[in-house]
């Protein structure tokens, strides 16, 4: 089972909110005050309309956006003027609408690039030469090479990402971001341009994740995945969120059927 480290939740308190968040391109508010809450151990869905704001506020909670205005308390420390490694550091991690892969690293290499805690990586470390980060190294290609085996990609392991099918480097991005041992994984549409039946194994490998008790926020435009997977929705339209609540009752609700749900 993959190790996160402990999450430290007091009663039913979430493991992120995010305050009145707002974020500003000079005269579009392309998110205008959203304030969301995402408890811990359960999978949150974020859907809405083309241009809605969803990809815009998820990089905002990552850090590789600022906010305009708002709050954001991950796990009760306020990480509003926290850089994204700094957030990354402490648990929040993200993917990317596209596949971000290293195209001219191995597969294996794509994950270890992502790994922390390896000596080796620091000038000093360098300097000291290989006996001083060796087991590093080791300890890194272990874990790594777990998550291969686990995602079905063992004997992919020395090809070059940028080889890969559009599904496998959906799933070398998780990983790489499982890399990180994650406590919130930050999913912004895992399964746009993915083969049907590697969005499956996307929805199996999110329910195993689920259950051994990781915390994922995850925009998707897969309605029906967003059904299956999803243990509360919240949903977005320019800019500002407009419902929340289990896909059945949001389909209950008339503004949101009109805005969204169509069909």
């Amino acid at each position: 089972m993959l190790e996160h480290p402990e999450v430290r939740v007091v009663g039913d308190r979430p493991l992120l909110v995010a305050d009145d968040i707002h974020r500003h391109f000079e005269g579009l508010h392309a998110v205008d005050g959203v304030s969301i809450e995402v408890p811990p151990g359960q999978i949150t869905g974020l859907i809405g309309p083309n241009g809605a704001g969803k990809s815009t506020f998820l990089a905002v909670l990552a850090g590789t956006l600022p906010a305009t205005g708002g709050a954001i308390v991950f796990d009760g420390v306020d990480i509003t003027r926290f850089p994204a490694y700094r957030r990354a550091r402490r648990g929040l991690v993200r993917t990317f609408q596209l596949p971000s892969e290293f195209a001219r690293l191995t597969v294996l290499e794509n994950l270890l690039v992502a790994a922390p805690d390896n000596r080796g990586d620091s000038l000093v470390g360098a300097l000291l030469g290989k006996r001083y980060w060796i087991e590093d190294e080791r300890r890194l290609i272990k874990d790594a090479r777990a998550l291969l085996e686990r995602f079905g990609m063992s004997a992919k392991e020395s090809d070059y990402a940028g080889d890969m099918s559009g599904g496998q480097k959906r799933l070398i991005e998780i990983m790489r971001a499982l890399m990180l041992k994650p406590r919130l994984l930050l999913l912004d549409e895992p399964m746009s341009g993915v083969h049907p039946k590697i969005v499956l194994e996307i929805q199996h490998y999110l329910q195993d994740l689920r259950a051994e008790g990781l915390t994922i926020l995850m925009v998707e435009h897969e309605l029906h995945m967003v059904e299956r997977l999803c243990d509360t929705v919240v949903v977005m339209a320019q800019g500002k969120v407009i419902g929340s609540g289990t896909m059945a009752s949001l389909r209950r609700q008339r503004e949101i059927v009109d805005a969204y749900l169509v069909g």
